[in-house]
């Protein structure tokens, strides 16, 4: 996500902000949250937000608190108006709705930092959908490896090979340096996952060539590990190739903040964003 884009989200969701009066509790009404975020249809928004609703409820929060109903009265027309319903959110209500829709429209993969922080710092922001970038690529690389192990178990290797099979695939990836080597290099403990450590380029790297090589191994029906590493390996190599040919050397890239931590972070995050948002009891079906 570039930065002028993040600049005009920031600028959008500000000024559909309210705060309660004589509180410093802020809101947003549904209607205006679904245009920024870029839904067209109610019906699709407030599917959106029942999905938010059930989140609200395992957790164990009140969701009357965070999800208010209300009309207002919107004009028609030759000052005319009519009632529409609406739905007051607090600020965990509309991170909920940010977490349960859908992660490739950009405003919403910014509405999940911009919700999670009760800071509005544009910086502070960026930094977060970056954070939460290298989540979502460390995720992604998870979900392939696991399909990789299923499929060559599948056709006669075991863990012990599967391990063989992605530290030859690192060999590749990183000019020569297997797993062990990087985590040295790296200074990342024997018992870590290398990929809890690397940039997100590298991990979405190491999931690409894994990708490829899942496909080929259902497409071409490859069996056994000595055919399962080759296409691995090849696939690392393309990887690395690419990456190179625009200025990037896996092997050279400093390590990252621990993933684990960051994880922990994030949850931090969500415990503090519930505390001190709700909305008054006062108010019962309208403003």
């Amino acid at each position: 996500m570039n930065k002028e884009l993040m600049i005009r989200l920031h600028a959008q969701f500000d000024g559909i902000s309210n705060t309660w009066p004589d509180s410093e509790v802020e809101f947003w009404y549904a209607r205006d949250l679904q245009g920024v975020l870029g839904y067209d249809r109610w019906e699709n928004f407030k599917n959106a937000i029942d999905k938010a609703i059930v989140s609200c409820k395992s957790a164990g929060v009140n969701v009357s608190d965070h999800f208010r109903d209300v009309t207002k009265m919107v004009p028609i027309g030759s000052g005319a108006e009519r009632p529409v319903e609406d739905i007051m959110l607090t600020r965990y209500a509309c991170y909920l709705i940010a977490q349960n829709g859908d992660p490739r429209k950009e405003q919403i993969a910014f509405a999940q930092s911009y919700f999670a922080l009760q800071t509005r710092k544009q910086e502070i922001i960026e930094e977060r959908i970056q954070l939460h970038e290298r989540l979502q690529a460390r995720q992604k690389l998870r979900e392939s490896e696991t399909e990789l192990s299923r499929n060559i178990y599948e056709r006669g290797v075991d863990e012990q090979g599967f391990g063989r099979i992605r530290s030859k695939g690192d060999h590749a990836l990183f000019g020569g340096n297997n797993t062990q080597s990087m985590k040295g290099q790296l200074g990342i403990p024997d018992s870590r996952p290398l990929a809890d450590f690397l940039p997100t380029v590298t991990i979405a790297a190491k999931n690409l060539a894994a990708e490829i090589t899942n496909h080929n191994v259902n497409q071409h029906d490859m069996q056994g590990e000595t055919s399962i590493t080759d296409e691995h390996v090849q696939n690392n190599r393309s990887v690395r190739t690419m990456l190179v040919e625009r200025g990037i050397k896996p092997e050279e890239l400093p390590a990252e903040e621990d993933l684990k931590k960051l994880e922990r972070r994030v949850k931090s995050d969500e415990k503090r964003l519930i505390k001190g948002t709700e909305l008054p009891k006062m108010v019962e079906g309208g403003e």
